[in-house]
């Protein structure tokens, strides 16, 4: 049986920045497999952020992960339900997108395990 060893999200730049006061990052959750292959299980988040002066001046790398991982979920609790009720639909759905890939895996297990984000050589150019 092939087991989810982690979670990496790899986060880059939407477009080419051109304006210093907005950036636009693009996130896409995957699980990696103790084969090696990955899976991707969300490729439809993001963030942005703009003001009006240079936002390198106070982003870091460390910011941008912190979004990063905020934006693949669990997402705010919403129509009176808890942060438990969102964190165990949102495992359990991500669960649900790997069965579908042929890998049996345990929602609070996928939730236990270690989660890297990777920012992309353009966007840790772009914050430096």
């Amino acid at each position: 049986m092939t087991m989810v060893t982690r979670m990496v999200t790899h986060a880059d730049l939407d477009d080419v920045a051109t304006d210093v006061r907005q950036i636009s990052v693009s996130a896409r959750l995957e699980a990696v497999l103790a084969d090696g292959r990955s899976l991707v299980l969300l490729d439809d988040r993001g963030w942005s952020v703009s003001g009006s002066v240079d936002i390198r001046a106070w982003i870091s790398a460390e910011d941008v992960e912190s979004d990063t991982r905020i934006v693949v979920g669990p997402d705010e609790p919403f129509d009176g339900r808890t942060h438990e009720q969102m964190a165990a639909d949102h495992w359990s759905s991500l669960a649900s997108i790997l069965r579908h890939q042929g890998v049996d895996v345990d929602a609070q297990e996928l939730e236990r395990l270690p989660h890297d984000v990777v920012l992309s050589e353009r966007l840790r150019a772009w914050i430096a």
